[in-house]
């Protein structure tokens, strides 16, 4: 589980992040980061809709993502925001596989 400090709470937060952030797609999420520069920890938003599924499958999807932030925080560059968006094809991918795609797109654009 993410602690406070490392999660994106306001909604002019997300929207700064998924506007002006570096993009990087995979077939299941699209990860949007920006380095704000500032001396505080990372934060990590996530964005699951209800086409991704029922309110369970968008909760079980949201866990998964993260604890997969959760683990791969001590890589992330401190003062980075980084939201993290679901696609419908989330529901239907296993763990092992979510975790290396959000991985390479955090590796890509939030080191």
């Amino acid at each position: 589980m993410l602690a406070r400090p490392h999660r994106l709470t306001r909604g002019a937060d997300y929207k700064s992040v998924v506007r002006r952030g570096g993009r990087c797609a995979g077939p299941s999420t699209v990860t949007y980061v920006i380095h704000s520069g500032e001396d505080r920890p990372a934060r990590f938003g996530f964005i699951v809709s209800k086409q991704v599924g029922g309110a369970v499958v968008r909760n079980t999807v949201r866990r998964r993502l993260k604890a997969i932030c959760a683990e791969a925080l001590p890589s992330v560059r401190p003062g980075a925001d980084v939201v993290i968006r679901a696609l419908p094809s989330s529901a239907g991918t296993g763990f092992p596989a979510l975790r290396d795609e959000v991985v390479r797109c955090l590796d890509k654009r939030a080191s």
